[in-house]
């Protein structure tokens, strides 16, 4: 994985891919954010992104682009382990701030105000 770059990993695919990535982030988003949430200074905003990758509103290829960062996320093996602690998300970290300044504008208030609400609650709920 060492040769593959932040705008491969970020390409929104075709519907399929999407659809598979889509179902990948709903089933691991939030066991992994559990796990993560207190080593993520960016936490916030991969709520935020989540929220905006599977809100119906969202334009097909922003939602691409989120659901590729979030689905690298959510994997179990990427470039640096997650389980090296703060260094294990680094990679996990420059892969979702990417992918939020290419989509910035389309995640809205509301998605920040849904990942407040998340994050404010000890079991959040999709």
């Amino acid at each position: 994985m060492d040769d593959i770059k932040y705008g491969e990993i970020l390409l929104p695919g075709d519907e399929k891919t999407q659809d598979r990535r889509e179902k990948r982030v709903r089933d691991k988003f939030w066991p992994t954010m559990k796990k993560a949430v207190r080593h993520l200074p960016f936490g916030r905003d991969a709520v935020a992104a989540f929220y905006c990758a599977t809100d119906p509103k969202t334009p097909r290829k922003v939602k691409g682009i989120l659901l590729a960062a979030l689905a690298y996320f959510v994997m179990p093996a990427d470039i640096i382990p997650d389980f090296f602690a703060v260094i294990g998300f680094s990679d996990d970290m420059a892969v979702l701030t990417a992918a939020i300044a290419m989509v910035s504008g389309h995640i809205k208030e509301g998605h920040y105000e849904a990942a407040d609400r998340a994050l404010s609650d000890e079991t959040p709920k999709p």
